[in-house]
């Protein structure tokens, strides 16, 4: 296919941004690929793996003459990672991110991007309990949406960036979606945050409990408690930044949790078994759409494409 840009760079080389240089590489959507990480292991590591063309030493020097920058640094890294690249960006080049919590991020791109530099703050729904570049698959976001959330500029340019942008994700195998940064924030704290904090909550009260032992633990749990346990297994760094990014948003959708969770006890106490079949059914019906739609993750595949392109 035709390249959608000349000259990439991705700041922060985890699970999704390893991730996005596979999947565009095997797409044939980017000419080069340049890749800075903060941390001297994970910029090692991408030189072993040959995920890029080159491997730059500081923020500033990977996006020199790029027309697409992709933060996919931790959440509330984004900020400092922008302020270091900042004054080496292209006028005419895009800034997106892949962060789950857009409105400190939105905040933190738009603050520092030069003058003629397209801010377009992006966050794809796909990924899996693991982390590091040796993570990432060519195929995590096929079948994925990726949703934007644009500036507020109806300028052609801006709007052309835009496009330019989707045509990216879709090259990747991703559908794409735009929606503001406050409805984003409110519907990711349903679908994700919410059940992360739910699975590192129940984790470690399994691991706190003081008449069950953790090998009991281990050793006999159901399918339910080990899907628990691969949601809590994910990036603490990661989590730890979105929760607190995205504070007003889960504590809101954390309230009316509570509040059905007080409802379902209330269920159990009393026996109301026609109210508890009803809640179950309603809810099934959630899981047959999300497999119906094609949501489920993929798995990784670790040591399949090292030092391949």
């Amino acid at each position: 296919m035709a390249k959608i840009y000349e000259r990439i760079a991705v700041i922060g080389c985890g699970l999704i941004g390893s991730s996005v240089v596979r999947a565009a590489r095997e797409a044939g959507a980017v000419g080069e690929i340049m890749v800075f990480d903060a941390s001297d292991h994970v910029r090692q590591r991408v030189r072993d793996l040959g995920l890029a063309d080159h491997v730059a030493d500081t923020a500033a020097d990977a996006v020199k003459g790029c027309d697409l920058v992709l933060f996919g640094t931790p959440v509330l890294a984004v900020g400092e990672a922008m302020n270091a690249a900042a004054s080496a960006l292209e006028p005419g080049a895009t800034v997106t991110d892949v962060g789950s919590a857009k409105g400190v991020i939105a905040e933190a791109l738009n603050g520092a991007a030069p003058k003629g530099v397209f801010v377009i703050p992006g966050h794809p729904i796909a990924g899996t309990e693991h982390s590091g570049p040796d993570a990432g698959l060519a195929e995590m976001f096929e079948n994925r949406w990726v949703i934007l959330t644009p500036n507020d500029d109806a300028s052609p340019d801006y709007q052309a960036a835009v496009e330019r942008l989707s045509q990216f994700w879709r090259a990747l195998g991703a559908q794409v979606d735009t929606m503001d940064v406050k409805h984003h924030d409110l519907v990711l704290a349903v679908t994700s945050h919410l059940p992360h904090l739910i699975a590192y909550n129940i984790v470690g009260t399994a691991a706190d409990l003081e008449n069950v032992t953790q090998t009991e633990v281990m050793k006999y749990s159901a399918g339910g408690f080990r899907d628990f346990t691969r949601i809590a297994a994910s990036d603490p760094t990661m989590w730890r930044d979105i929760f607190i990014a995205n504070k007003d948003a889960v504590l809101e959708i954390l309230g009316r949790f509570t509040e059905d969770l007080q409802a379902l006890s209330r269920a159990i106490r009393w026996s109301e078994a026609d109210k508890l079949h009803d809640i179950f059914t309603r809810t099934r019906e959630i899981r047959r759409g999300i497999i119906a739609l094609g949501q489920e993750s993929p798995e990784p595949n670790f040591g399949r494409d090292r030092g391949k392109h």
